[in-house]
């Protein structure tokens, strides 16, 4: 039986010698990475949900660091943000942020970053990047989602009845023209990372 090639992350390739220790640096390393593009927020008045770097953070530490690493990293930044360092948007942390308006975006992210890190291990999307692009639309859409969905029982529950359209406007619709900025960011930096890299090689033993 041929066992199906997996390409290499980013991250794996340029340390390539698997060790726990390796992977903790990385883990926490993409944490802080994300925590800090959180403190990039602009507020939007109609909406409790400001434009932040987070998403941008979520996509890179997924595709540099695939589907397990990637996941992990997102993980421990909402660990840390629920412990209260000042982790989440504007430098906001506890259980009230995953409990309010923002909360499903914030539990969207490790979903969203083990995603790209799968779309990358299974073909090689950061390589090429139309492929990075769409794999980066869909993991936003997976983000809108869950996002949007959770605000729309927030507001039903601390504003009164809303409609989908009222959702869409507050939750989905201001964010596109950026999260396509940022997609178009990573197409262009992944791919030429790895050009500036020039090689890519199979996964280490573990």
């Amino acid at each position: 039986m041929t066992a199906t090639f997996v390409h290499t992350p980013l991250a794996q390739t340029l340390l390539p010698r698997p060790s726990r220790v390796r992977d903790l640096l990385l883990v926490v390393g993409g944490s802080l990475f994300v925590a800090a593009l959180a403190q990039v927020r602009i507020p939007l008045p109609f909406t409790p949900v400001p434009i932040t770097g987070q998403t941008f953070g979520v996509m890179l530490v997924g595709a540099g660091f695939g589907a397990r690493l990637g996941f992990l990293a997102l993980l421990l930044y909402l660990l840390e943000g629920l412990l209260g360092l000042p982790f989440f948007s504007g430098g906001g942390a506890g259980l009230k942020h995953l409990a309010g308006a923002t909360g499903g975006y914030l539990l969207a992210f490790p979903l969203a970053a083990g995603l790209m890190g799968w779309f990358v291990e299974r073909w090689g999307v950061d390589r090429d990047p139309w492929k990075m692009a769409a794999a980066m639309l869909s993991c936003s859409a997976l983000i809108y989602v869950l996002g949007a969905t959770w605000m729309g029982v927030w507001l039903n529950e601390n504003v009164g009845p809303t409609s989908l359209l009222a959702v869409l406007n507050k939750g989905v619709f201001p964010f596109i023209p950026g999260d396509l900025v940022k997609c178009g960011l990573a197409a262009a930096l992944l791919p030429t990372t790895w050009r500036w890299v020039g090689r890519e090689r199979p996964p280490a033993d573990s």
